[in-house]
């Protein structure tokens, strides 16, 4: 191992994997190593089913559910934007080659106690039992006006300045009430809370704009999920990686990251050095180089059945907003099933998420969980949110945040480049590398 590389990437969660393909396809030299002996670092999907009840400590699975085998169980699930920046940049990589994928069947909103399904175009808009006659009118209004919408062509901004008008003066010109915008800002823009209220509507046509398109490439909602859960992402980008060049180690212990001159320079393992211009990582690896932005909690949920009142849909999202439980974060519910290859037959997994708020955890899922009916099994596990204390700029140590509370992948692709482009100082070249659009794999 004593030799000399561009990058030293250490964990193989996504994030770190993504990173580790896109450095190879720019020309890098990567040497990608982890303490682990599996793909996907906290990221990771569990199987057999007896591995996961190993980690949380719970004996052995009861022989009802089937067999272990048939079961991958991620520990941070979340779902692909079909229009979103991952999906993007899985066909341009060229990661589709490895993977298929099914389109998730529902999404859904909590209000006033109750799921709904969320519209998301003209037509829904104005079928759905969510919104009154009046209000179905004025939202079919501001959906028009994001889809005409284009940030280069002034004639399609409606006598609105996008950088300088903030969300919440977008929503009061087209006067839209309390429970639209509740919908509109969490299960379609889907910001984690509330505060984007006073900034710039740019963005929130943008996320509005993403999930349409998203909706419109494959109808029943704008999610993706892979076949057999979230564990084949970083083993695709492994292999992308591989291609280009770039060296793997599993189950390789991390001893030491090594610095000249305050600069990160090299890693030792078991006695042996690496030396690199740059080392990746995740929060784990350098704890000490990072600080604690908060806590999320996660409960993971085995039912016999799909969750009540989402349409019988074998997967879906329901998103519960903040001002709904009187909360200051939402609370994330999604749902997969034996359909996606994740549970034995006519089982499925329903997870709940949330930003912690308050000294008992669990029970701020409550409200989520009670939406599941029956629980089989549930294992609740709580995460530090943790990020860097700087940019790397200056040290060479480029550090990726921890997963949020989320179920899908937008925050995290924004962390992914967003790294990308601080450690090379330019954006990720796409044109680099050109191959095979999605639709063939989904």
């Amino acid at each position: 191992m004593d030799e000399s590389y561009d990058v030293i990437v250490l964990g193989t969660g996504l994030k770190e994997c993504i990173l580790s393909g896109m450095l190879s396809v720019v020309g890098k030299r990567v040497l990608h190593m982890d303490r682990n002996k599996y793909y996907g670092g906290e990221s990771a999907s569990m199987t057999p089913l007896e591995e996961l009840y190993s980690k949380f400590g719970m004996g052995n699975p009861p022989s009802e559910l089937g067999r272990g085998r048939d079961w991958n169980v991620d520990l941070i699930p979340k779902f692909l934007m079909a229009n979103g920046q991952l999906v993007k940049i899985l066909i341009k990589t060229g990661v589709t080659r490895y993977l298929e994928f099914k389109s998730v069947e529902g999404s859904f909103v909590y209000r006033g106690g109750k799921v709904y399904k969320v519209p998301a175009s003209e037509r829904e808009a104005l079928s759905s039992t969510l919104l009154g006659l009046f209000e179905k009118r004025r939202f079919r209004r501001f959906l028009q006006f994001v889809q005409d919408f284009d940030e280069d062509d002034p004639s399609t901004w409606c006598s609105i300045n996008p950088e300088s008008t903030t969300s919440e003066e977008l929503y009061k010109s087209y006067k839209l009430d309390g429970s639209t915008i509740d919908f509109t800002g969490h299960a379609l823009s889907l910001y984690l809370n509330d505060t984007y209220m006073n900034k710039p509507a740019i963005d929130t046509i943008k996320r509005c704009r993403l999930y349409s398109d998203s909706l419109s490439r494959f109808g029943r909602s704008p999610y993706l999920y892979p076949l057999y859960g979230l564990g084949e992402l970083p083993q695709g980008f492994a292999r992308l990686s591989a291609i280009y060049g770039g060296t793997y180690m599993l189950d390789k212990p991390v001893d030491e990251l090594i610095f000249e001159d305050g600069k990160a320079v090299g890693v030792k393992s078991q006695g042996q050095v690496a030396n690199c211009k740059m080392v990746i990582c995740d929060p784990s690896y350098a704890p000490e180089k990072c600080k604690k932005q908060g806590q999320v909690v996660r409960a993971i949920c085995i039912l016999d059945h799909g969750i009540p009142d989402t349409e019988n849909s074998l997967s879906c999202q329901i998103i519960i907003p903040q001002s709904q439980v009187n909360r200051q974060n939402d609370i994330y519910v999604c749902c997969v099933s034996y359909a996606h290859n994740v549970a034995a037959k006519n089982f499925y997994l329903a997870i709940v998420s949330t930003t912690v708020e308050t000294d008992n955890p669990e029970n701020e899922l409550s409200i989520g969980l009670n939406l599941l009916g029956p629980i089989k099994q549930k294992f609740v596990s709580i995460s530090d949110l943790l990020e860097p204390i700087d940019d790397g700029t200056e040290n060479r140590l480029f550090i990726s945040k921890n997963y949020d509370a989320t179920t899908h992948f937008e925050t995290t692709c924004n962390d992914v480049l967003d790294i990308f482009k601080r450690a090379t100082g330019e954006d990720f070249d796409f044109s680099k590398v050109t191959h095979a659009g999605m639709e063939d794999n989904c």
